[in-house]
């Protein structure tokens, strides 16, 4: 019976046993194949229920509280569209490994597949993005459902679903199987560890004691392992260079790493994948492994907690299966000390030229509109101690990549699936997760007309994020993408301005505007330094190339192309990339000088 005297529903045992395993905050909204589900959520105020204005943002709200705390959260949706709109922050779940639980509306259990309104079998849907999906068949099937689904979400890290029929969601009666004996599952669970046996170990060490160079790249999977990483780099001399996903891994201020990778990386990175002879790969699977050493040029080791990941990216020679701080610290008293620093203090060095040169850029007051660098740097300069920064898809990954995190400082974005708009929810939930913290959301204006509703959510909550837009007038990294990977003038990429300011004003939030750079330091100090949500509109140049310093021969060689085919804005976009301080770290560039000083 419920607290009222009135019998349990499905629901309202989903909703005890969701509180039972401690999953305590969901994500949603309403609508009449899911209301049956909220009258549990209504009668359980120990469940938080945090209101969006879209589904697929309560997804990814699920998403950012579970990157930033380890722990799953509910996103709650009706059938049909709210279903359909909850998948694609479902899908950046299983894609960036992390657990979370969907619940969907279904239509009534007996016209489920008659052509009914919004009928469309959700449990069907989910099926390739869940790794645990069902339909909820009454009370008697509901607790074991549940916790199925929380199990394999914990153990996993992967999303979960749970289908429910409008009517089954209010049922209190039921008859039970003779197999499904009353009380036969518990909570028990024990997050494991995995450890490779001591003889790859040791073979992992030998393979690194045979190296002179060794470079770490390290992902998703090093996140919490921070203090092995810098022990290991420190024992073999090794640079750590951090995927995108690993970029708060260890903080940019250790001495030890080079930042980024990739087009969004540094090239001070480049440097060490280009001259290394060893490889230590630690829980990345990054896409751009185009930028990783050259197959057959070093010695490699790799650490991942997914044994079908190894050697998925590069001919390893021994794969280390096991979480990354565990194998780390197994690893560490096997490993012998490299007396020579040389390829540490050189990759230092670079490091130190590559910020030397972020540090013009973004002190740059001449330029205008302002370089997006300007509020990179300048915010770096001013972000508070502990800081969560989510970033978004875009041209501002690039430059939320090169944001400086110091150390307790914690970041992360839609990775692999790239999903745009993804960063305001995300902030929300690792607000909702940590509501003593400072949570600053770093989208750009292309993002952010995706989920402007989502300013709204965070004035009803009373949530004091912080919303960094950098504004362009322009799907800015679609154009270098369109030049530099196809060599293809620009099409489609112009966005009608929008003033984010009324916009925010409009949904009772404070705003601010930069559009000179001399300004953007006291104006972020001044935002952050606001006690409720808040957001800053930057005006930038949508000219900036995100990725000049990065760039393969083969992008530079297609950016020519597409300037000889006639890219509309290469005059602008060839003089950011012949500026002389990036032609010095950007050989790609610089190599075809002379042909794009033509365009200028």
């Amino acid at each position: 019976m419920s607290e009222d005297g009135s019998p349990r529903t499905t629901s309202d045992l989903v909703v005890e046993r969701l509180l039972d395993w401690g999953i305590d905050t969901c994500f949603g909204l309403c609508g009449d194949q899911i209301n049956g589900f909220f009258e549990a959520l209504r009668t359980h105020p120990r469940m938080r229920f945090v209101h969006v204005r879209h589904e697929e943002n309560a997804a990814l709200a699920c998403v950012g509280y579970a990157k930033f705390t380890g722990r799953p959260a509910v996103c709650v949706a009706t059938a049909g569209p709210g279903a359909i709109h909850l998948l694609n922050g479902v899908y950046d779940a299983r894609i960036d490994g992390v657990p979370l639980l969907a619940i969907t509306g279904l239509s009534y259990h007996d016209t489920v597949g008659t052509h009914l309104l919004q009928d469309v079998p959700s449990d069907r849907l989910f099926d390739q993005a869940c790794l645990y999906n069902e339909r909820i068949m009454g009370p008697a099937h509901a607790v074991t459902a549940t916790d199925l689904a929380v199990r394999s979400a914990l153990m996993n890290r992967t999303p979960s679903h749970l289908a429910i029929p409008i009517d089954v969601q209010s049922w209190t009666e039921d008859t039970r199987s003779p197999k499904n004996t009353p009380g036969h599952t518990s909570l028990a669970a024990q997050p494991f560890t995995v450890r490779p046996p001591h003889e790859q170990l040791r073979a992992a060490a030998d393979v690194l004691a045979g190296c002179e160079r060794i470079a770490i790249c390290a992902g998703a999977g090093a996140r919490g392992a921070g203090e092995e990483l810098e022990e290991v780099a420190e024992t073999l001399g090794a640079p750590i260079v951090k995927a995108g996903l690993g970029k708060d891994c260890v903080p940019d201020d250790s001495p030890y790493t080079t930042g980024g990778m990739g087009l969004i990386g540094t090239r001070a990175s480049h440097q060490v994948f280009e001259d290394c002879d060893g490889f230590l790969i630690v829980g990345s699977s990054t896409p751009y492994h185009e930028f990783w050493p050259a197959p057959g040029q070093a010695r490699a080791v790799q650490i991942d907690v997914n044994a079908d990941r190894i050697a998925l990216r590069y001919p390893v020679e021994v794969g280390l299966v096991g979480d990354a701080g565990t194998t780390l610290r197994a690893l560490l008293p096997l490993l012998e000390r490299k007396s020579d620093r040389g390829f540490l203090e050189r990759a230092q060095r670079a490091t130190a030229e590559w910020w030397e040169l972020l540090r013009q850029q973004g002190t740059d007051g001449s330029a205008v509109p302002m370089r997006p660098q300007t509020v990179t740097w300048q915010l770096s300069e001013v972000l508070p101690d502990g800081a969560i920064v989510t970033g978004d898809a875009g041209s501002v990954t690039a430059w939320s990549n090169r944001l400086r995190l110091r150390r307790g400082m914690r970041y992360s974005f839609s990775g692999t699936l790239c999903s745009m708009g993804a960063a305001l929810p995300y902030a929300i939930g690792a607000q909702i997760a940590h509501p003593d913290r400072p949570v600053i959301a770093f989208t750009g204006d292309g993002s952010m007309t995706m989920g402007m509703g989502e300013l709204a959510s965070l004035a009803q909550h009373g949530l004091p994020v912080k919303v960094i837009v950098l504004r362009n007038d322009s799907l800015s990294l679609e154009v270098w993408e369109q030049n530099a990977l196809l060599g293809n003038p620009q099409t489609a990429c112009d966005l009608h301005p929008v003033d984010f300011c009324k916009v925010a004003e409009a949904c009772g939030l404070a705003a601010y505007r930069i559009d000179r750079a001399d300004h953007a330091r006291d104006v972020l100090a001044e935002a952050l330094a606001h006690e409720g949500p808040a957001v800053v509109e930057a005006v930038v140049d949508p000219h900036e190339s995100p990725f000049g310093e990065t760039l393969l021969p083969s992008h530079a060689q297609h950016i020519v192309t597409a300037y000889r085919r006639g890219e509309r804005d290469r005059a602008r976009m060839a003089g950011n990339l012949l500026e002389p301080a990036r032609l010095r770290v950007s050989p790609a560039v610089r190599d075809h000088q002379e042909e794009l000083s033509r365009f200028r």
